[in-house]
C-alpha cells in the first residue's frame, strides 16, 4: 500500500500566532509589517518545498487584540509582493465575502493569479465578528444569513473569473486583431444579494481560477465548503475531532458530485530535540503570558466579550449564546471543553491562548503525530503555524521533514501552479466546456 504524501502550508502572521511573539528573541519585534521577515519566510517555505503560503485577516481592531492585529499588511497587497520574490509557491489570502464587493475582489485575485504564474488562493470567510460592521457602514449579520451571501457570492466571483476564453486573445500585430469579441462573456448576474453585469477585465491565469479555501467549521460553514471548496483550512485540536470532520465533509461533497477536497488542519508545533528542550521552549512562552492576556485573547472569539468579570477560579461561565454570531465552532467547542474537562476561567483561558496540542515533543514524536493524522484520514497535510512563527519553521525544515521523507510521507512539492501542487485539477471555462458539449451533441 503506497504512503500517502502530506502537503505543507505556512501561515504568515507576523511573529506567530501566541499574544506575546513579538517578545521572542527569535522573532523582529515589528514582524506584522516587515517585508523582508516575510520575504525571508516565503523563500525558506519555498526552498523546503512547502506548497502554499497563507495569509489569514480581520477587519477589527481594539486596544485588547493581539499585537499582530494591531498593525499587519493586507493580504493580497502582500502576496503580490512576495509573488515577485519566489517562483512556484502556492499564495493564498483571506478576504471576507460581508464586507466586500464581488467584481473587485474577482478582479484582485486574478491580477494576482496571473502576476505569480498560477499559484493565487482565496480563503473565503464571511467575518464572524459583530464589531466589524461598524468599520464598513453596514449592521452585523446573522450567521446564517453570512452564509448565504458568501455562497451567491462565490458564484459571482468565479462566474466572472471566466468572463474571458483561455484563448480570446489573438494580439495579431499584422491584422491588427487584439481579441476574439465570440469569446467575452458577459455574467449579467441578478441575484438576492447581488447584481454583477461584469465582464472582468483580466484574462484568466495558467490554473485557470485562483483556488478556494474555505475555513468554517459549523454546519453552515461545512454546507458551503462541500459545495465551492477546493481546499479546507480547519482548527481541529484532535486527530479524532478532525477524522469526524474530514468525515462529515466529503461526505456531504461526495453527495454533491465533487471530488474530495484537501483537508489541511492548522498547528503549531513545538519541538525539541528532547522532552524536557520542549517542554522549556513551553514553559518560556507561557512566561510571556499574564492572566489578562489570557483573559483578551479568549474573549476575541467571542466578539471581545469582557471575561474580567468573572471568578478565575470558579467553573468556567455559563454564556448561553454568546459566540453563535462570531466563531461559531470555536466558541461552541471552549463552551464543550470546559464543561466536559470541569474546567475553571483560568484554565479554558490559558488552553486558549497557548495551547500544547498533539504537535508537541521530540522530532520522531511529532513526526508520529503527522503520520497518524494522515493515515486516519484526518488531514491531507497541514498549515503550519507557530507559537513563533521563524522558530517552528525552522524546527519543522531542520528536524521533523527529513524523518516524515525518510518513512515516505514528505517530498518536496515542485509543480510551478497552486492547483498542480496540491493535486486540484486545472478550471476549465464554463463556455468552452458548453461549447464542447454542443459539438459532442
Amino acid at each position: 500500500m503506497s504512503k500517502k504524501i502530506l502537503k505543507l502550508g505556512l501561515m504568515l502572521q507576523g511573529a506567530g500566532g501566541h499574544m506575546h511573539s513579538w517578545r521572542h528573541p527569535k522573532a523582529p519585534a515589528d514582524a506584522s509589517v516587515n517585508i523582508r521577515y516575510f520575504t525571508g519566510l516565503a523563500q525558506q517555505a519555498e526552498a523546503a518545498g512547502f506548497a502554499f503560503l497563507f495569509v489569514a485577516d480581520g477587519l477589527h481592531i481594539n486596544e485588547k487584540s493581539l499585537p499582530h492585529f494591531l498593525n499587519r499588511f493586507e493580504p493580497i497587497a502582500l502576496l503580490s509582493a512576495l509573488a515577485l520574490v519566489t517562483e512556484k509557491i502556492g499564495l493564498a489570502g483571506t478576504v471576507s465575502t460581508s464586507y466586500s464587493e464581488p467584481f473587485t475582489v474577482a478582479r484582485q485575485l486574478a491580477t494576482l493569479d496571473n502576476i505569480s504564474g498560477g499559484r493565487a488562493g482565496w480563503n473565503v470567510v464571511t467575518t464572524p465578528l459583530e464589531s466589524a460592521s461598524g468599520n464598513f457602514g453596514k449592521g452585523p449579520l446573522e450567521h446564517s444569513r453570512r452564509y448565504q451571501i458568501a455562497e451567491e457570492y462565490i458564484h459571482v466571483v468565479q462566474g466572472l473569473w471566466d468572463s474571458w476564453e483561455d484563448d480570446a486573445f489573438i494580439r495579431d500585430r499584422a491584422s491588427g486583431v487584439f481579441f476574439d469579441a465570440t469569446k467575452l462573456h458577459k455574467l449579467n448576474h441578478q441575484g438576492e444579494f447581488f447584481s454583477v453585469s461584469g465582464p472582468l477585465n483580466i484574462q484568466r491565469s495558467v490554473q485557470g481560477q485562483p483556488v478556494i479555501f474555505q475555513a468554517g467549521a459549523s454546519d453552515t460553514g461545512i454546507h458551503l465548503a462541500a459545495k465551492s471548496a477546493d481546499a479546507v483550512f480547519t482548527n481541529a485540536r484532535t486527530v479524532e475531532e478532525s477524522r469526524i470532520y474530514a468525515d462529515k465533509l466529503q461526505s456531504q461533497v461526495a453527495q454533491n458530485g465533487r471530488h474530495p477536497v484537501g483537508i489541511f488542519p492548522g498547528i503549531t508545533p513545538i519541538v525539541g530535540r528532547t522532552e524536557q528542550e520542549a517542554e522549556e521552549k513551553y514553559q518560556y512562552l507561557l512566561s510571556l503570558l499574564s492572566v489578562d492576556d489570557a483573559l483578551a485573547y479568549l474573549g476575541r472569539f467571542f466578539d471581545h466579550h469582557d471575561f474580567s468579570q468573572y471568578p478565575l477560579d470558579e467553573p468556567f461561565p455559563e454564556l448561553g449564546d454568546l459566540g453563535k454570531n462570531t466563531f461559531r465552532s470555536t466558541t461552541d467547542d471552549i463552551k464543550r471543553r470546559a464543561k466536559a474537562h470541569n474546567q475553571t476561567l483560568r484554565q479554558a483561558a490559558f488552553e486558549a491562548t497557548l495551547p500544547r496540542g498533539e504537535f508537541f515533543g521530540t522530532p520522531e514524536q511529532v513526526a508520529d503525530t503527522f503520520i497518524r493524522w494522515v493515515e486516519d484520514g484526518g488531514a491531507d497535510g497541514f498549515i503550519i503555524s507557530g507559537p513563533v512563527l521563524a522558530e517552528a519553521l525552522d524546527d519543522v525544515i531542520e528536524l521533523v521533514l527529513p524523518i516524515l521523507a525518510e518513512r515516505g510521507y514528505w517530498q518536496p512539492a515542485s509543480a510551478s501552479t497552486l492547483r498542480e501542487r496540491l493535486d486540484i485539477p486545472f478550471k476549465r471555462n464554463r463556455y468552452q466546456i458548453a461549447t464542447a458539449e454542443t459539438l459532442k451533441a
